[in-house]
C-alpha cells in the first residue's frame, strides 16, 4: 500500500492523531467510568488517521490482545463523547468479526464522525461456538417457587 487515500490524502504528509481507545470482554464499559476525568484502566493509545479503517483498527488491536485474534471474534466498536455538561454518552458505530468480510470493515474514523478528543470504545466478544458453550456450562435458575402452569387455551 503507497499510503495514499484518494479521499483523505497521503498519510506520510498528513499528521495522525491520538486515538485512546480502551478494550473490554464482552460489553461496553459504562458511562460513568469515563466521568470527571476518569477513564478505564485498560487503555491502548493508537497513533492513527482519520481514513482508517474499523478493520484496520481490529487488526491493530490483536496485535496487543492476540487472545482475540480467534475466527469469529467480534469486535463492537462505540464512540465515547462528553456533552456540554461533561456527561458521556456512547455512539455504537460498527462491529467487525475476525476471519470475516463485513459491512461495517470499511467503515472510517471519518465516516463515524470521529471527533478529536472522542474516545473508542471497544467490547470484544468471544466466537459464537464459544459463547454457546459457556451458556451451556452455566447452571439453569432454579424458578422462585412459581411452576410453569400451561394455560387452559
Amino acid at each position: 500500500s503507497s499510503g495514499i487515500n484518494a479521499e483523505y490524502g497521503d498519510r506520510e504528509k498528513t499528521c495522525p492523531l491520538l486515538l485512546r481507545v480502551f478494550v473490554n470482554e464482552r460489553q461496553h464499559h459504562l458511562p460513568e467510568a469515563y466521568h470527571r476525568g476518569r477513564v478505564p484502566p485498560n487503555e491502548l493509545q493508537i497513533y492513527t488517521w482519520k481514513d482508517a479503517s474499523l478493520k484496520e483498527l481490529t487488526n491493530l488491536i490483536k496485535d496487543v490482545h492476540p487472545q482475540a485474534s480467534e475466527k469469529g471474534t467480534m469486535f463492537n466498536f462505540a464512540l465515547s463523547f462528553p456533552d456540554r455538561k461533561g456527561m458521556f454518552h456512547f455512539k455504537e458505530v460498527g462491529t467487525t468479526s475476525v476471519g470475516h468480510t463485513g459491512p461495517d470493515d470499511k467503515l472510517t474514523l471519518q465516516t463515524v464522525r470521529l471527533e478529536i478528543g472522542d474516545y473508542m470504545d471497544v467490547a470484544i466478544r468471544p466466537p459464537p461456538e464459544d459463547r454457546l458453550k459457556e451458556r451451556r456450562n452455566v447452571p439453569m435458575r432454579r424458578d422462585s417457587g412459581r411452576g410453569f402452569r400451561p394455560r387452559p387455551y
